[in-house]
């Protein structure tokens, strides 16, 4: 007959020392480990922060240039579409050098020499017409110029989209060729009729 007891079923197994041991190492680490945890997670949090900060930060410095290359662009399109208006001849100097026919035409007829008339009825209208096709050339001018110095005065390493600077340049080139045919066209002597 076998006279060893077998313990319940139910009965709770006897601790070893070395697991007393464990138990007892577990239940000192187990606050430092939470401690350790929660300061991870407050430093998660604080480097989330950081990066959604950083990232505003980059979002409005690219919204900045994204409004600051669109200004620019558009600007650069309207000096070469002053220019070219300026070159070919705007409404505005068609109008003023007409005025300043008719107004000539008035006053011929008390001129007593021909280079008066001539003077009268077209060296006004001509140095007008030039006069504000040159105004418009020279503003052409100024905004094409100003787009292409103004990275030079803005952040540092910026620069304009090759075809904002390609339309400046190509509105500069317009703008003075519309300023020398103004100088030229203002300062050209009136013809003279010939002797009688």
């Amino acid at each position: 007959m076998d006279t060893t007891k077998t313990p319940a079923p139910t009965a709770p197994e006897a601790d070893s020392p070395a697991d007393l041991k464990k138990a007892a190492t577990d239940e000192t680490t187990a606050p430092a480990a939470a401690d350790t945890a929660a300061t991870e997670e407050v430093q998660g949090e604080e480097l989330a922060t950081d990066l959604d900060d950083e990232f505003d930060e980059l979002d409005a410095a690219a919204d900045a240039e994204q409004s600051s290359g669109v200004a620019s662009g558009a600007s650069a399109i309207v000096a070469a579409g002053l220019g070219l208006i300026a070159l070919s001849g705007s409404w505005t100097s068609r109008v003023i050098g007409e005025r300043e026919t008719l107004k000539g035409q008035i006053s011929s007829a008390t001129a007593t020499t021909t280079e008066d008339k001539i003077e009268a009825l077209y060296g006004n209208a001509w140095h007008m017409t030039a006069l504000v096709n040159g105004v418009l050339s020279t503003i052409a001018l100024l905004i094409a110029v100003f787009v292409l110095a103004r990275p030079a005065f803005g952040a540092s390493g910026r620069t304009l989209p090759a075809w904002v600077r390609s339309v400046s340049w190509a509105a500069v080139v317009v703008a003075v060729i519309g300023v020398i045919a103004f100088l030229f066209m203002y300062l050209l002597a009136l013809p003279v009729a010939p002797a009688a």
